[in-house]
C-alpha cells in the first residue's frame, strides 16, 4: 500500500468520523438544524425564568416561617 493510499484512507475515516459526530450531536454538515426544537426550549426557558425570580424571591424573603410555608404551599398548585 503506498502512501497516497494511506492518506486517503486514513482522511476517508476521519471525515466519516466527523460526519457520524455531527449527526449524533443533532447538526447538520453546515451548521445545527434550524427550528428542530427551539419553540420548545424557549418555552422551557421561560418556565425556568419565572422559577428562578420565585426562588429569589424565597431566598431573600425576611418574613416569618410561618408565612413562607404558607406561600410555598400555595406555589405548589
Amino acid at each position: 500500500m503506498s502512501f497516497g493510499t494511506v492518506v486517503v484512507v486514513l482522511f476517508a475515516i476521519a471525515a466519516i468520523t466527523w460526519l457520524r459526530a455531527q449527526k449524533h450531536r443533532g447538526e447538520g454538515p453546515l451548521g445545527p438544524v434550524a427550528g428542530s426544537r427551539e419553540p420548545e426550549l424557549e418555552r422551557e426557558i421561560a418556565e425556568l425564568r419565572k422559577r428562578i425570580a420565585v426562588l429569589e424571591r424565597i431566598a431573600i424573603d425576611e418574613r416569618g416561617p410561618d408565612r413562607l410555608a404558607r406561600e410555598i404551599e400555595s406555589l405548589r398548585d
